[in-house]
């Protein structure tokens, strides 16, 4: 092929229209936005967790349209989600009920989450950098600051960054898409251990003795202290149930503020 035929060609391409992105390709493009019904199931979520929505209690999709200010149709979407996650129950031809506590349930759950977060701690002893560290520093600072206040909630959410952040020091994303699918079940049950006299006192010594080990590279101490931490969780929700059926509330009455303590941790 000739330099002019070559050039002539050049021309007539640059000449021809360039094609428009149809309207196909921009439904297919679209980013979509936050759906109301995973709006809505955040919302419920954090309730059903924190013990306002009571294991048992209905959810009456009237209700609780009104007070989300959405339809029926996201807050059913929102309802599967949760009762993906273990928290809803749906029931047919009636309303959808908050899940109860069940002992058996419980056991195999944290026995799931105790082995899962076990060989994290092992894993994260050996891997942690000093960025890791002085994380854990912080976030164990802020969970014995409102132990000593007696901010209970405030405790429990920083209690779940440090179960993530151990699970995401282990730099294994199979075991912490694992862990992130049961988080929501075992949360629940650990706000409400935590209500519990006299465990959240436990916790926070048990915390201590976590930091220490991983501190100290001691793999198999940090998976074992992990592991009894998260099973002993279990325990106490299951010994509430004794004598009071499967279903039971987060107590309305809280841990008293006291006196903040000092935290006492091995190098």
């Amino acid at each position: 092929m000739t330099e002019a035929k070559t050039k002539t060609k050049a021309i007539r391409r640059s000449k021809e229209p360039k094609r428009a992105i149809t309207a196909q390709q921009r439904r297919r493009l679209r980013v979509p936005r936050v759906g109301l019904h995973e709006q809505a199931a955040a919302r419920l979520r954090t309730m059903i967790v924190r013990g306002e929505l009571a294991p048992g209690q209905s959810l009456g999709e009237a209700d609780l349209s009104d007070a989300l200010g959405i339809s029926r149709t996201p807050l059913r979407e929102a309802l599967k989600q949760l009762a993906n996650e273990g928290l809803v129950e749906l029931r047919l031809n009636h309303s959808a009920v908050v899940a109860p506590f069940r002992r058996a349930e419980l056991t195999e759950l944290f026995e799931a989450v105790s082995g899962i977060e076990r060989c994290a701690a092992e894993l994260a002893a050996l891997r942690m950098e000093d960025a890791d560290f002085e994380r854990l520093d912080a976030l164990q600072d802020k969970i014995e600051w409102h132990h000593g206040r007696g901010e209970l909630r405030d405790y429990f959410q920083t209690n779940q960054q440090i179960h993530s952040a151990i699970v995401g020091f282990a730099r294994n994303a199979v075991l912490k898409a694992t862990h992130e699918a049961l988080l929501a079940r075992a949360e629940r049950a650990r706000f409400f251990a935590l209500s519990v006299l006299g465990r959240w006192d436990e916790s926070v010594r048990e915390h201590q003795e976590i930091l220490a080990a991983l501190r100290r590279r001691d793999a198999a101490r940090a998976g074992q202290i992990l592991a009894h931490h998260v099973r002993r969780t279990g325990e106490i929700v299951a010994e509430t149930l004794d004598g009071k059926g499967d279903e039971a509330a987060v107590p309305d009455t809280l841990a008293k503020p006291r006196g903040r303590k000092t935290r006492n941790v091995a190098p």
